[in-house]
Formats: structure tokens, sequence, C-alpha cells
């Protein structure tokens, strides 16, 4: 069972555990720092198919096959998935999950979506209703620049501020019982906006809501950084981290040396041209499913507060010239 904390926050009290995850990458993220912790790296930006979007399609297909590889588990062992993407309607889980016969419910949180299908995960695992249920996403470089931006045969100029796209699909599966990182306690969150209305800098628009959503965390559930080995934002890039540790420090919360940004660790941004970092809900979703549940299974890391962040921006809403807002959901998870 779990139960509320605080305003924002729930504790489980019968931990609902990771037993096993799974990562895709793409060609850019594979020549990257991570590259060995991922289970998947494929240099074809089509993988195998005939658009950038049936490739995210495919995508989150190896990772949901890689992860049931991994877990000795099949389709009809699934209970339930939570899913979502960067695509309109999220088709690229939609797809995925066709004529499987396996339960779907299909999430938007932008870059947050790890993060938020986790929490969720943890309610229907926690609450008893569900005893397996798989946490997914995806997001492709071309078909998310297509979407939210321009063309790539534009050959627009990137602007400083800008974030590189993460080509990438990352899975796990939550068990009410097993071995691996257990899911403690989860803060949902709010909606924060302050304005930010350059879409090249999304990094910016999101800090305020990873600020709110920590603070929520430490406020609900009593605790301080220091219960905790990691801080981990989702893809807030460097600006976004930097702004982030100067927003918690005028507010008397020091982050610094356990901050760390998903943005900034997936490429090396001295030797790949990446801007201001990754983005897209793959960056988060390989990052976490890849090094982080690894090094935690190697007990490198004993508890770690994962922190997706994401930008809820439409091509409609920024030729309408709004503002950004954002949106962090935090999941506590330690060490099994």
């Amino acid at each position: 069972m779990h139960y509320k904390k605080g305003k924002q926050s729930f504790i489980l009290q019968n931990p609902p555990v990771i037993t096993t995850w799974a990562s895709v990458a793409g060609k850019k993220e594979s020549e990257g720092p991570l590259a060995k912790d991922f289970d998947i790296t494929c240099s074809d930006t089509y993988f195998g198919q005939k658009t950038w979007e049936q490739g995210e399609k495919r995508m989150q297909q190896m990772a949901l096959d890689k992860l049931c590889e991994k877990g000795n588990i099949s389709y009809k062992d699934i209970g339930l998935v939570f899913s979502g993407d960067l695509l309109n309607q999220c088709i690229g889980s939609s797809f995925t999950l066709r004529n499987t016969n396996i339960p779907h419910i299909g999430l938007y949180g932008a870059c947050s979506t790890m993060a938020e299908s986790l929490l969720m995960s943890a309610m229907a695992v926690g609450g008893g209703f569900f005893d397996r249920v798989i946490a997914m996403t995806s997001s492709h470089f071309a078909s998310s620049e297509r979407q939210y931006r321009f063309p790539l045969g534009y050959g627009g100029q990137r602007t400083p501020t800008s974030q590189w796209t993460v080509t990438g699909a990352g899975a796990a599966l939550v068990c009410q019982n097993g071995k691996g990182p257990k899911i403690t306690s989860c803060t949902v969150g709010t909606v924060t906006d302050l304005g930010i209305k350059d879409a090249n800098n999304m990094g910016a628009a999101m800090a305020p809501a990873a600020l709110a959503t920590i603070q929520a965390h430490f406020n609900d559930l009593e605790c301080s950084v220091n219960d905790y080995d990691l801080i981990i934002t989702g893809d807030l890039g460097q600006l976004g981290k930097d702004a982030l540790l100067t927003m918690a420090q005028r507010k008397g919360i020091s982050l610094g040396g356990k901050l760390v940004d998903c943005g900034t660790l997936v490429f090396d941004q001295m030797k790949q041209d990446v801007h201001a970092g990754g983005s897209g809900c793959g960056c988060s979703a390989i990052t976490l499913c890849g090094y982080f549940l690894n090094r935690m299974r190697e007990n490198k890391f004993k508890k770690i507060l994962f922190c997706g962040t994401g930008a809820l921006l439409s091509p409609t809403s920024t030729q309408q010239g709004l503002p950004i807002p954002g949106v962090c959901h935090a999941v506590s998870i330690s060490g099994g």
C-alpha cells in the first residue's frame, strides 16, 4: 500500500521493485560517454524503417522486446504499460503497442515522461492493482526537429542555448516482488510558467519546475539533499542546470555536488556539437535505464532522486507567442 505525505508526495510502504531495464540508443548517443551502458545501439537513423517517425516506433519495440528478454517474460506476463513520446498523439507509443494485447495507458509529459511513467507504475503496483508494469518512452532527434522546429533540410542555424534531442528509448519493469532498486516515494509536479518564450532555450523554462518539485519533495517528506547520493534532473542541459543551481541557492537550498543532469551526461559536450546538451524523452530514459540503474545494481549509488523535467510547448503555442510551461516529477529510488 501507499499513503499521501504532504501536498504532492506519497510514500510506498511496500516499495515496488525495478527488476529489469533496457535502453536503445542512436548513432550520436552511442558515440558519447555512456555508450557501454546501452543495451542496443544503431547507426541507422531510420532503424530500418521508411521514416524517422516509424524509426522511433521501432526503437520502442526494440526496448520493449529487450526488456522482456532480459526479464525472461513474454507479452502475456505484462499487466500494464505506461508510455508516451513527443510525437503528435503519441503515435510512437500507440503504434508500438498495437495488436500486442497489452493494456496500455498513454501519457504525455514531454521530456518528463520517463519519470511520469515510473511514478504511475509505482502507484499501480504499490496500490496492488498490477504485479508487473512497464514504464517506457522514446524520442528521436529528426522527428522532433520536424515537428517542433524546422525540417532538417533547411540547414537552419542552431542557437547556443538549443539542445540536441536524444535519439533513444528506455523501458523499466516495475514489479511487486523481485530483486533490484526500489521506488520508495514520489512527488507529483505542478505546472510552472515564469514567462520564458524561447523554444530554443527549454532549459530555462524547465528549471523553475525542477526547483518547485525538488523543494516540494523535501518539504513533504521532511528530507534534504543530504538524504540522497544524487539529485538527477532530466534534461535541463548546461544552461538550465546552472539556472537551477542559482535559483536553489537563492531559496537557501544547496544542490552543489549532488545535482547532475542527464542532458549534460549523455553527450561529450567538448567533442560533440550539441550546444547546451541533450533533451527529449529519450534523454533521461536511456540515461536512467542504462547508466544510473546499472550503477545502482553495482552499489555505486544507494539512493537517488530522479526528477524528470518537461517543457509543455507545442508548435501552435510557440507560433502564437505563448510562454513555455514546465513540469517536473520526482521518483525516489533506493538500492535493493
